[in-house]
């Protein structure tokens, strides 16, 4: 299934046609969850790819076998592409780890009364827009990324593919207080405190781990484990659909790096429409505050 060069409109957000059907996203919609089922949730190049690592690994016990043997796709699927319910379907494995895109408006209901454990991956926007932009450059399945300054306007208006940042942590993190099934953790945590961060989600999952176990986790989801490692860096997908040539999945890997391509003109700008589309939520003021501290002290450890 190629259609590269086909877009998605769905509920007014953009998809890419090459892995997104208007049958499997309206399928996504009415996904019947099972209370075991572990969803990650996230904007894309946030972390997406790191929690299904964790998550994989934790449920292993820091066993790094699925994880060096099944891609992260086969692993994790995205619900809302069309490979999604076939995968699952071929798998017995328990629980079962499944990824979304999705914004919180679209995929709430279908969570409504399930106690499926949901793992909400933000990072900071600033990163995660010059992120975005590279990878546009390399997947043959997104539009054209134009230059830095273009992509940064369609990004704070929200007619990127797969829509707006902002909609999409404002709905999901306005759900932590309700929903007791939910856990907001962000890149730059993870960043900062590896060790921390796996401890934390796996007392979430409820999945205690030993010292070792740990450790173990820690170095198999590492930055540099994962650059490595075929079966998550995307190496495995063809060069049409992924040129390789231009750049890699795993690019650096850190916190802040949005400070190398930004410049002033264009952070005071960013700032300005943040502070206009976010005066209004108190609690993801607050997050955004803690993504920056923990931003910070990451930026120190490295130096």
């Amino acid at each position: 299934m190629a259609r590269l060069d086909v877009t998605e409109m769905f509920h007014g957000i953009l998809f890419p046609g090459h892995l997104h059907t208007q049958e499997s996203l309206q399928l996504a919609l009415k996904f019947p969850f099972q209370d075991t089922d572990i969803l990650i949730a996230s904007y894309p190049k946030s972390g997406t790819t790191w929690m299904q690592e964790i998550v994989t690994l934790i449920s292993g016990r820091g066993d790094p076998h699925l994880t060096q043997n099944v891609p992260n796709w086969t692993r994790a699927p995205w619900l809302e592409q069309y490979y999604c319910a076939a995968v699952l379907e071929a798998s017995s494995t328990t629980p079962r780890v499944i990824t979304t895109h999705l914004p919180h408006h679209l995929l709430g209901p279908t969570l409504q009364g399930s106690k499926a454990k949901v793992i909400y991956v933000s990072r900071n926007p600033k990163d995660v827009v010059v992120s975005f932009y590279h990878f546009h450059k390399i997947a043959n399945f997104l539009p054209e990324a134009g230059t830095f300054p273009e992509f940064l306007d369609r990004f704070l208006e929200g007619t990127l593919n797969f829509g707006s940042w902002f909609d999409h942590f404002k709905g999901w993190t306005s759900q932590t207080a309700t929903m007791g099934n939910l856990l907001h953790i962000t890149y730059e945590e993870m960043s900062l405190d590896l060790h921390g961060a796996i401890k934390r989600v796996s007392s979430f999952l409820q999945c205690p781990l030993v010292e070792d176990e740990v450790k173990n986790c820690v170095k198999y989801c590492s930055f540099t484990s994962m650059k490595d490692n075929k079966m998550v860096n995307y190496t495995l997908v063809p060069d049409e659909i992924m040129d390789h040539s231009k750049g890699s999945f795993m690019r650096k890997g850190k916190a802040g790096d949005w400070k190398n391509m930004f410049t002033e003109e264009q952070n005071q700008y960013f700032e300005s429409i943040f502070k206009s589309k976010m005066q209004d939520c108190t609690f993801e003021s607050k997050s955004h505050r803690k993504q920056r501290n923990c931003e910070k002290e990451a930026e120190v450890n490295e130096v």
